[in-house]
């Protein structure tokens, strides 16, 4: 266990400190500024990599979200969901706050522009409203975890699921970085949140909320209906 959580721990780490790195140093940068696009990518590359590097020992899922739904899919041991949830937080914490010390070192550096903090209603990006976020984070998580659960069975080819998931995230980024800032991952919401204060952790709710939900309904939906072996108890059941 303690390998798995040290795994989640840097996994978690470099998807926020790469995807929220992106968007807070390199996405407006004058001139080379890599803007939308390039945080899309850089969200997609930190799971891609981080996938291949240590997914093999704690499953891959930095993110809160996909631990719980997978864990509603019989995928995954819910006694083990605590633990890999708090390694998830821990990573996002420390990397923000590596962020920070970074990003603070610029003269003109202000956290008045959210540092990357998900938002909703007048801190959306495209001033989307609650219902508006509240939607695309539920459906957006619901079909990362409907991808994820679809490219880890035995019927796909192996080793080609991180390639699959890094690029669902970059589309799902694609999507709705105008409207949410994109989070489907409550780790990733709740770092640069604690670093912006304020409205962002008035808003925190919703991006914990939505992704869980869209995570547990996509859970149970996959293992009703594409599994061929219903979840027993807490213990993990292979898909065939």
């Amino acid at each position: 266990m303690s390998k798995r959580l040290v795994a989640e721990f840097l996994g978690t780490f470099w998807l926020v400190f790469g995807g929220c790195g992106a968007a807070v140093i390199a996405a407006a940068f004058p001139d080379v500024g890599i803007g939308l696009l390039g945080v899309a990518f850089a969200f997609g590359l930190t799971v891609l990599t981080m996938a291949y590097a240590v997914g093999g020992i704690s499953g891959g899922h930095f993110n809160p979200a996909v631990s719980i739904g997978l864990a509603a899919a019989g995928r995954f041991p819910a006694k083990d969901l605590l633990p890999y949830i708090a390694a998830q937080l821990v990573g996002a914490v420390i990397a923000s706050t590596a962020l920070y010390v970074i990003a603070s070192g610029k003269a003109d550096f202000s956290l008045a522009g959210g540092f990357a903090a998900n938002g909703y209603g007048e801190h959306s990006p495209g001033g989307y409203s609650l219902t508006s976020a509240l939607v695309i984070e539920v459906l957006l998580t619901f079909m990362f975890l409907m991808i994820i659960l679809g490219a880890t069975t035995s019927r796909v080819p192996a080793g080609f699921a991180p390639i699959a998931i890094g690029l669902a995230l970059t589309l799902i980024h694609l999507i709705s970085i105008p409207v949410t800032n994109t989070s489907v991952n409550p780790a990733r919401s709740t770092g640069p949140a604690l670093f912006a204060g304020g409205w962002a952790l008035q808003q925190l709710w919703l991006f914990w909320v939505a992704p869980i939900v869209g995570a547990v309904a996509a859970g149970l939906f996959h293992a009703s209906i594409f599994e061929d072996r219903a979840p027993v108890g807490d213990k993990a059941v292979p898909a065939e």
